[in-house]
């Protein structure tokens, strides 16, 4: 394959805006011509994409009209998102052939990536690349961010974390541990408990789908109450956390995936306690947190290196089974953070 070649590059196309449950015929593996070379006087860079992301906020971008800050696909191009790869190519003064770069990417073997400020060095690869998709990567940052700048934390609160062992919670959990909270899960399944447990360092957690009542399972395992709550759930959950939470309680509010598929979301009941105890709840999302990347970077690689912190990864390969690996999402098929080997270097 000789430089500037016209090669086959795989994708998976956007087909149309969904409604409801997204299907893996939502989206098409289908192939282009690329070539590989970028066009003299451009700044682009051409990357082989090495690893993809699969990330509940993307069901969003599938909506017509999706809530907030965040674009639709365009319907007919390939699904963007979230990626590790290598530079083969660059127009660009501060990327060069060889590069390693994690940022937004589309769902294909190679892309032409015009959106450069998207795209960031990767510095450290003394840990598996993979993790610049996850733990090192933007759920990373999200976990940082949300729980030590929204929450604002103090050691001996009492924390919780629902979706506890998904690519942002079960970085949570292990942050507020080294903070020296009291720390319970909840996730969906004995083996996520098991990892909450055994693997992240969580005091306690729980299997919500074995709860009949998750308003009297909080108190069993709140008695005194809730002083911080990491949302990633939303509906039925958020209600009986708000009952549970303590006086001048904090909740961030990162994600609601339990709402992300419904036509008619949940209507909350118990938003009065906002009130009652004094309960900051506050949304963010990681681009307003981005500041704080290069600290985070160095203050979690070093913890990596010192055993401090582990990671889960549930890992596919091939582009081909993206789809079904992103709807699984949803159906808590995923045990630890969903990633796409497209590539290896």
């Amino acid at each position: 394959m000789g430089e500037g070649d016209e090669v086959s590059n795989k994708q998976i196309i956007f087909r149309d805006f969904v409604t409801g449950f997204p299907k893996e015929s939502d989206m098409i593996l289908s192939c282009s011509k690329i070539r590989l070379k970028v066009g003299e006087g451009s700044k682009s860079v051409l990357v082989k994409n090495l690893y993809l992301s699969c990330d509940p906020y993307l069901r969003g971008r599938m909506n017509r009209n999706p809530p907030g800050h965040i674009p639709s696909f365009t319907p007919g191009s390939p699904i963007i998102g979230y990626g590790v790869s290598k530079i083969i190519d660059s127009g660009h003064p501060d990327f060069k052939e060889g590069d390693l770069v994690w940022g937004l990417t589309r769902w294909e073997e190679f892309s032409l990536i015009s959106e450069t400020d998207m795209l960031i060095k990767i510095k450290y690869t003394d840990v598996p690349l993979s993790y610049y998709t996850g733990l090192l990567g933007m759920p990373g940052l999200t976990a940082y961010a949300g729980f030590h700048e929204v929450c604002s934390p103090k050691k001996g609160e009492y924390v919780y974390v629902s979706a506890a062992s998904g690519a942002v919670g079960q970085l949570v959990g292990q942050f507020a541990k080294l903070m020296g909270c009291y720390v319970i899960g909840s996730a969906g399944s004995d083996e996520k408990v098991n990892l909450l447990k055994n693997k992240f360092g969580y005091d306690e957690a729980f299997n919500y789908k074995e709860e009949p009542n998750l308003n009297e399972a909080l108190k069993r395992y709140f008695p005194e109450g809730i002083d911080v709550y990491f949302e990633n759930v939303g509906g039925p959950m958020l209600d009986a956390v708000l009952l549970n939470m303590r006086i001048k309680g904090r909740i961030a509010v990162c994600g609601m995936i339990s709402q992300y598929n419904l036509e008619k979301p949940y209507g909350v009941q118990n938003l009065f306690c906002l009130i009652s105890k004094r309960i900051r709840m506050e949304g963010f999302t990681v681009i307003d947190y981005d500041h704080l990347y290069p600290q985070f970077l160095e203050l979690t690689h070093q913890y990596i290196k010192e055993g401090k912190i582990f990671y889960v990864e549930d890992t596919v390969e091939g582009l081909e089974k993206a789809p079904a690996a992103l709807i699984g999402l949803f159906t808590g098929s995923n045990v630890g953070k969903q990633v796409v080997v497209v590539a290896h270097e």
